[in-house]
């Protein structure tokens, strides 16, 4: 198996299917598996052009054709189709390497907008600084892949039947144990597509080394690309080796994993490696309402793309796989971790991003791990087991809190429990197993 069903798929139909289709381009991290999607979803189309501009021959179109029209006529010959105007699909893959390219984008929609664009490129989301790309505003739109969900996982892994119960929030108490087996699986492999399709074959972790060092590999061979200031290269490096072992951790960018790198240098790393989509700073919100505003003063949570790449760099492959309660290795982190890679998987909008909660009062150290915005509302979600009085910090947040739902992620079954405040306010925990992380809004559309 090469491939399998992404959820993306979905959403590249709707879109499909749009009044107000636009060129679309795919955003995402080197190796979440772009292209793979857009060859799949190709399948939908009678004629799909495939021009990669890595290559010298599709690059030249760009350059030599200023009429899309004309251009469309010699992408038809230069791939061998017969020219159609009906369900065409044009992907214009590695589309960073043609500024042209990206002007171009804007006359598919003006002027053929009958042909079907989607492109996508490696470090699209660096590239665009360095080297100066600016899409057509108001003439493309723009959707995010990340690395695979759970649900993705346990379509890859032939789970049909248990998947159907997961997302119809239906997983009897029998079957519970197994899926939540089936989760620490997702936890060890991670949801990169070749980790995932090379687990898929063996169901052993230990066949799936190479593919991590090809991605870690592949990660530090871009840094070059993201900027031309050696210092920074170095910056970057040092995050890129030894950032892994700061996942979930509320991190400090002076002196950040032990390096003697100043303060400024170190965030602006941080935001390049950001703008790559393999990690994203978590600031803490200080509100219990919308809007959720991220306080940039306070330090912020490191999350990185992969969870399974976490375990794997820093060495807890065996801890995940032997422990009986996934809140109990790294102390609590790498739960946090995933909680926090199916939440961001949710949601296909760039501009989509996590947020915890902390505090505001003098002297508090009141944290919730997250919040999360729905229906207007801000839901706190904590990932611990335990007793529901060990909550502290929940329970502070539901006494300022204008509604009356909270979200416990454990390793137990499905179950809400009816909690009262030291200050005497009741509100409904939602104790959600870590297999329906990904179906939280269906589970909040019951409570809400």
């Amino acid at each position: 198996m090469d491939c399998f069903y992404r959820n993306a798929l979905k959403k590249l139909s709707e879109w499909k299917r749009s009044a107000s289709r636009k060129p679309l381009i795919l955003r995402g991290a080197r190796q979440v598996g772009k292209t793979t999607l857009v060859t799949q979803f190709a399948k939908e189309y009678d004629v799909f052009l495939h021009l990669n501009l890595e290559k010298g021959d599709d690059r030249k179109l760009f350059e030599t054709y200023n009429d899309v029209n004309e251009l469309l006529r010699a992408i038809f010959m230069l791939k061998r189709k017969t020219i159609s105007t009906k369900n065409v699909l044009l992907f214009i893959d590695e589309i960073q390497n043609s500024n042209k390219a990206v002007a171009m984008l804007r006359y598919f929609y003006e002027e053929a907008n009958h042909i079907h664009v989607i492109g996508a490129g490696s470090l699209l989301e660096t590239l665009m600084d360095v080297r100066k790309i600016s899409f057509p505003v108001g003439r493309v739109q723009y959707m995010a892949l990340r690395p695979c969900s759970f649900t993705e996982f346990m379509g890859a892994m032939g789970d049909d039947m248990d998947l159907a119960l997961v997302e119809s929030i239906d997983v009897p108490e029998i079957l519970h144990q197994r899926l939540m087996n089936r989760f620490r699986e997702y936890i060890l492999c991670g949801g990169m597509p070749a980790a995932i399709v090379e687990y898929s074959k063996n169901r052993d972790i230990l066949s799936v080394k190479d593919v991590y060092e090809s991605l870690l590999l592949s990660y530090s061979d871009d840094v070059e690309k993201y900027t031309a200031s050696a210092t920074m290269i170095k910056v970057i490096r040092s995050i890129l080796t030894n950032g892994w072992n700061c996942a979930a951790e509320t991190i400090s960018f002076e002196g950040f994993a032990g390096t003697n790198y100043r303060s400024r240098e170190m965030s602006e790393a941080f935001q390049i490696i950001s703008k790559a989509m393999l990690l994203e700073l978590v600031y803490p919100t200080t509100n219990v309402q919308v809007p959720i505003m991220a306080n940039m003063r306070r330090r912020p949570k490191l999350l990185w793309l992969d969870t399974g790449l976490v375990n794997y760099v820093a060495g807890l492959q065996h801890d995940v796989f032997s422990v009986e309660d996934v809140n109990d290795v790294w102390r609590g982190r790498i739960a946090e971790h995933v909680v926090g890679q199916e939440l961001l998987a949710i949601s296909d909008e760039v501009s989509a991003h996590r947020s915890y909660w902390r505090s505001d009062k003098t002297g508090s150290e009141a944290e919730v791990d997250f919040v999360y915005s729905y229906n207007g509302l801000v839901i706190p979600i904590e990932v611990k087991s335990g007793h529901n009085a060990k909550l502290k910090s929940l329970h502070i947040y539901m006494d300022s809190a204008p509604h009356d739902i909270a979200v416990r992620v454990w390793s137990q079954p499905f179950s809400v429990d009816d909690v009262k405040t030291n200050n005497g306010k009741v509100f409904r925990l939602i104790n959600l197993p870590y297999y329906y992380v990904g179906q939280l809004d269906k589970v909040l559309g019951e409570y809400v």
